[in-house]
């Protein structure tokens, strides 16, 4: 599997670390890293001031390769005060991973990049959605094995289940309810995962039903569970004529219910959502976030109180 674009990955793009970076991601001494690098176990290169630097694609490597012990990788992903710089390095890197099927990087950088403070519905439209969409225009191209393309994809879905069981230890107390899933017959796992962690970090209790949920179920789950929120996210519809008669009747029992209805995925098009009532139709995770914070917020302001009813003079 190739980099999407020739040169993207050079090393004048690149970053560097320092020795105790490395030291503290690979579980050593700065001394036993200098030792390396002094040694030529590892290449570096010197500053100016005759600092040693190394190249994290180098160290990445070695460890893949197994030439060197790791603790954990996440401590080697560049660090910038701008978001979008952040987005800026961090893409590469993963593309890159992506590229060489490096399922530890893959995982590093996704756990990392939420530990370094970006946010769950940021990370699935700035990084894992467009890496996921390159794997696809490479199967598309026949440049990637349906192997390669599953490896990649459950080893996103295994690190997402582990950013959830992080995000559910730091969830607070009394956070209201959000359920949803993909319909009938849609196989797609990742985007409805995505959108639970996007809404769990957003504040909420978010249930995902998985994909290949009927809208029955959906409907069945509102009354039970009594969530404020319903999410769907739609990647594939067998028919659409059933689809929209079986979501007309579930978005009846949300409306009854009170309930907010958000709705996304790629086979969503306007003229289909035409045909559709819906409370939000969001093109990313950070739509859905800022619906959810919106929604969440105006269901937590203190309602005016009435004053009681004085009796009537008989």
């Amino acid at each position: 599997m190739k980099s999407p674009t020739a040169g993207t990955l050079s090393s004048t793009d690149l970053h560097y670390a320092s020795t105790s970076q490395v030291a503290s991601a690979l579980g050593v001494s700065i001394t036993t890293v200098k030792r390396w690098v002094d040694d030529g176990v590892l290449p570096a290169h010197r500053t100016a001031g005759g600092h040693r630097k190394l190249l994290l694609v180098d160290v990445q490597r070695m460890v893949r390769e197994g030439k060197l012990p790791h603790a954990d990788l996440s401590k080697l992903i560049p660090r910038s005060s701008q978001t979008q710089d952040q987005f800026d390095e961090l893409l590469p890197l993963f593309v890159q991973a992506v590229c060489e099927q490096n399922v530890e990087l893959i995982r590093s950088l996704i756990l990392g990049a939420y530990q370094n403070g970006l946010s769950a519905d940021a990370i699935a439209d700035r990084l894992i959605m467009p890496g996921m969409k390159f794997v696809g225009h490479e199967w598309s191209k026949g440049r990637v094995q349906v192997f390669q393309e599953h490896r990649v994809t459950q080893t996103v879905i295994a690190t997402l289940y582990e950013l959830r069981a992080f995000l559910r230890q730091q969830a607070g107390q009394d956070r209201p309810v959000a359920i949803g899933g993909a319909p009938e017959h849609d196989q797609y796992t990742l985007p409805t995962l995505l959108a639970k962690l996007t809404l769990l970090d957003a504040g909420w209790e978010a249930i995902d039903l998985g994909p290949n949920t009927p809208m029955t179920a959906l409907t069945r789950a509102i009354k039970e569970l009594k969530p404020s929120l319903v999410w769907l996210s739609v990647s594939y519809l067998q028919d659409r004529d059933q689809f929209l008669a079986e979501y007309t009747e579930m978005y009846r029992a949300a409306e009854t219910a009170g309930v907010a209805v958000a709705i996304g995925g790629r086979e969503l098009k306007e003229e289909l959502r035409q045909q559709m009532n819906y409370t939000n139709f969001s093109d990313g995770m950070t739509q859905l976030a800022s619906f959810a914070r919106s929604l969440n917020q105006r269901n937590s302001l203190p309602q005016p109180k009435r004053s009681p009813r004085k009796p009537r003079p008989a």
